[in-house]
C-alpha cells in the first residue's frame, strides 16, 4: 500500500512541473534582423518588442511565475550572419524551493560569423532550499560577438529572507570556432548560507554576478577599472582567449545591478534593453 501511495504521490507531482521549451533563429532581411523560424511549448514564451535601429529584441515571459523543483526549461536560439540580437526577461526569474528533483534549465546559445548577440536575462532569485541545475551552451564562430550577463541573488534580503539551504550548479561552456575557450562550473549545496559567510567563496555575499564580452582585450579591461572607484563591492576584471570577464560578489543585490549595468554599458556602444531601465 505504501508503494502504491509514493508512486501515486510521483505521478501526481510529475504531472504538475512546469516545462517550457523555445526554440528560435533571425537572420538579416536587407540589413535588419528579423525572426525566422520559433517554436514555443509550455509555459515559456518570448515576445519581440518594436525593432531597435537594425537589431531585433527578445523578451522571454514565464507563464508559470517562477520555477520549482522538477521543473525543466529549456532554451535554443541561433543568430545568423551579420544580424544582431538583444535577449532578456519581463523580470527577475524566482526559484523556490523544492520537495524532490532540482529544476532544470538548459540554455544554448548560437552566433554565426558577423552576429552580435546580447544576453541579458534579468536576476535570477534563488529562495531558501531552492535546488536549481543550469547549463549555458555558447557556440561562436570566429568573427561573432557577444555580450552576457548573469546576476544570481541568494535570498531577497529586502524582504528579511535568506537561502540556507539548498543545491545550485551552474555550468559553462563557450566554444569559438570550434575550439573550446571557456569551461566552468558552480556548485554550491547544503549550507548555503554559512558557505557564503566563508572569505574564500564570498565573504558574506548575497549575489554574484558575471559579465562575459567576447571579443575582449586588455584595452577593454582597463576601459572597465576606470569604473572601478564607483563600485559598491568586491570586482574582479581580466582577460584572455579572446574575451573578457567581469565578476562581482556584492552584500547589496541592487547595487550590484547598478554596477553590471555601468560595465555593461562600457563594454558596449548599444543600449540596454528597456526593461533593465525600469
Amino acid at each position: 500500500m505504501r508503494t502504491d501511495t509514493t508512486s501515486a504521490a510521483s505521478a501526481i507531482f510529475a504531472a504538475n512541473r512546469a516545462q517550457g521549451t523555445v526554440t528560435f533563429d533571425v537572420h538579416q532581411v536587407e540589413g535588419v534582423t528579423r525572426r525566422r523560424h520559433l517554436h514555443e511549448s509550455g509555459s515559456l514564451r518570448v515576445r519581440f518588442p518594436s525593432p531597435e535601429a537594425e537589431g531585433l529584441s527578445a523578451v522571454f515571459v514565464n507563464t508559470a511565475g517562477g520555477i520549482a523543483g522538477g521543473d525543466r526549461f529549456d532554451i535554443d536560439i541561433a543568430v545568423g550572419e551579420g544580424s544582431r540580437l538583444a535577449v532578456t526577461t519581463a523580470a527577475a526569474e524566482k526559484i523556490y524551493r523544492a520537495q524532490g528533483p532540482a529544476a532544470q534549465v538548459n540554455i544554448a546559445l548560437k552566433a554565426a560569423a558577423g552576429a552580435h548577440l546580447a544576453w541579458l536575462p534579468q536576476e535570477t532569485i534563488l529562495f531558501d532550499r531552492a535546488r536549481v541545475s543550469r547549463r549555458i551552451d555558447i557556440d561562436l564562430a570566429d568573427g561573432a560577438s557577444l555580450l552576457l550577463c548573469e546576476i544570481v541573488v541568494f535570498g531577497r534580503a529586502a524582504m528579511g529572507e535568506r537561502m540556507l539551504s539548498g543545491e545550485f550548479v551552474d555550468r559553462w561552456r563557450m566554444r569559438r570556432g570550434g575550439r573550446l575557450v571557456f569551461a566552468e562550473t558552480v556548485r554550491l549545496g547544503g549550507d548555503i548560507g554559512e558557505k557564503l559567510k566563508q572569505p574564500a567563496i564570498a565573504n558574506g555575499g548575497v549575489a554574484i554576478g558575471t559579465a562575459l564580452i567576447v571579443p575582449g582585450d586588455e584595452a577593454l579591461v582597463e576601459r572597465i577599472r576606470e569604473l572601478s572607484k564607483s563600485f559598491g563591492d568586491e570586482v574582479g576584471i581580466s582577460s584572455w582567449n579572446g574575451f573578457a570577464m567581469a565578476r562581482f560578489c556584492a552584500q547589496d543585490a541592487a547595487r550590484l545591478r547598478a554596477d553590471m549595468m555601468a560595465v555593461l554599458g562600457r563594454a558596449s556602444g548599444s543600449a540596454l534593453p528597456r526593461l533593465w531601465l525600469n
